[in-house]
């Protein structure tokens, strides 16, 4: 039950040439969800979807965790408390306060909270708050306890509404643990929690982009035709889309400002750079290319740091929903309508594909799925927010499209990327209307309606079979990735309707 530190993987913070504070969260340099823990009692017991995801506590255990990370607190020389809103709606947000011993993370949790005015702190926050965080991070996690797996836990208790971290210093662990807050506190309001970036059109037409890592969210919401509500946390309640956070926490990796000029412009006094290396060891240029300590480099700054980002960060319904997927495999079409019923399907089931030659020994595409987009944040089970998306959808007349900015031609290592070009000009002819308006043809095994015509797309490749050379290798492939889609989906087929099982493939 030693602290941490002196912990020789972490080295004193500093400022980068931009004025960016330069942090590292030592041994943990990502999220630990194998060491998340849900407090299991008379409340949760029924309500939790248990399992991997929310891997159960006794509730006797984590007062013992709280214990220790209080009496870690309590015996350090300064300790920074940060409060803050979870939600731009102020009818719908959640009361936040943070009480941890680091400078960065302090400062990162009031970039990624919603910053009250002085006012707001008197009337909102001078009695209790709705949650409470308590951020020991530099203190080890007694393994003896029951239900404590290794020297780092981080432990939930949604009924006393409060969360203990300790045994790691990653910023992360505290922005993902409010988000996994209110996928369960929201639901219980009629409020949808997305996993999702969400941009909004010149006339107020508001878009979500769903979509798990390298299948270009982050790029595609970032359109210079419309404004960015929000890159990553989304809720929808009965008023519209509000933006859960006050910030971004963008990666780092390779970033520079030719790709992403607006993530390298918001790196300055007030942002957070996290694991970072500088190109030598008397200068304090960042060197983004540098991934010694982790392929995990991140930034967090304030949504205002974003030109054109939409303050208060809230919208309309949703016109249109995107489910963006990286098809390694080289068979889903570019863009695809689904119907209500195909839309809780996918948005379940959650589907990438990872390339060859990003893991050791992956030689060929690997299918992945995430439920919701976001599966390791859901405490509840995933069909509760895809029926929920399913009825927002149906009483606003929201469109659901499922685009592939994977492969086309052949699997990863005989087609080609879909070009981004195309993407775009498929995107644009979504919110234009013209893709909806116009003719669609069926595609097989999956029943996806598919547009015969989209501007500035050549109309060979939106059925995905024109563009192989082997078409009995198409349909075998096709069939292939079929049948992962129907296995992965066993797991949520007991609270799933007979309606949202057939929207999937039929292989």
């Amino acid at each position: 039950m030693d602290p941490l530190s002196p912990d020789p993987e972490t080295r004193p913070g500093s400022i980068s040439s931009t004025g960016a504070m330069v942090a590292y969260s030592g041994r943990r340099t990502g999220r630990s969800p194998t060491d998340k823990r849900v407090v299991f009692d008379e409340q949760t017991e029924h309500e939790i979807w248990w399992g991997s995801v929310n891997i159960p506590i006794p509730k006797k255990s984590h007062n013992l965790l709280e214990q220790v990370a209080l009496q870690f607190l309590n015996t350090r020389p300064r300790l920074f408390v940060v409060d803050g809103y979870a939600g731009w709606d102020p009818h719908s947000r959640l009361r936040i306060r943070v009480f941890c011993t680091r400078a960065y993370h302090a400062l990162f949790m009031q970039n990624m909270l919603i910053k009250p005015t002085n006012e707001e702190l008197k009337k909102d926050f001078s009695d209790d708050v709705d949650f409470h965080i308590f951020n020991a991070g530099p203190m080890s996690a007694p393994k003896l306890v029951e239900g404590v797996g290794s020297e780092t836990c981080v432990s939930v208790n949604l009924t006393d509404k409060k969360m203990v971290i300790l045994g790691t210093q990653y910023a992360g662990e505290m922005k993902k643990g409010v988000f996994g807050v209110t996928h369960y506190m929201f639901p219980k309001q009629g409020i949808l929690t997305l996993h999702s970036s969400a941009n909004e059109g010149v006339n107020g037409d508001v878009t979500l982009l769903f979509g798990l890592s390298g299948t270009g969210k982050t790029t595609l919401s970032a359109d210079p035709k419309r404004r960015l509500i929000g890159d990553d946390e989304h809720a929808w309640s009965e008023n519209g889309i509000f933006n859960i956070e006050g910030g971004c926490y963008a990666k780092c990796v390779d970033l520079s400002y030719e790709k992403e000029p607006e993530i390298f412009n918001a790196i300055k006094f007030g942002s957070v750079l996290e694991n970072v290396e500088f190109l030598s060891k008397d200068s304090r240029e960042v060197d983004y290319h540098n991934i010694s300590i982790t392929e995990n480099t991140r930034v967090s700054y304030p949504l205002d740091f974003i030109p054109g980002a939409k303050n208060p960060a809230v919208g309309s319904h949703p016109k249109n929903i995107l489910f963006l997927t990286c098809d390694a495999y080289g068979v889903l079409p570019p863009v695809s309508l689904l119907t209500p019923e195909q839309a809780m399907y996918h948005f379940i089931s959650g589907y990438t594909a990872k390339v060859a030659g990003t893991e050791m020994g992956v030689k060929e595409p690997v299918a992945t799925f995430s439920a919701c987009f976001g599966e390791a944040f859901l405490p509840l089970h995933p069909t509760l927010y895809a029926t929920m998306l399913a009825e927002k959808m149906k009483s606003h007349g929201t469109k659901c499209w499922l685009v592939n900015t994977g492969w086309s031609g052949g699997k990863y290592g005989i087609g080609k990327r879909m070009s981004l070009k195309y993407t775009r000009s498929i995107i644009d002819a979504i919110h234009t209307g013209e893709l909806v308006n116009g003719e669609f043809e069926k595609f097989e095994i999956f029943n996806l309606q598919i547009p015969k015509k989209a501007s500035g797309v050549p109309e060979t490749i939106l059925h995905p079979k024109n563009t192989w050379i082997n078409k009995s290798e198409f349909e075998r492939t096709l069939r292939n990735l079929a049948n992962k889609f129907q296995k992965n989906f066993q797991k949520y087929a007991d609270k799933a309707t007979p309606e949202i099982i057939n929207a999937g493939p039929q292989a």
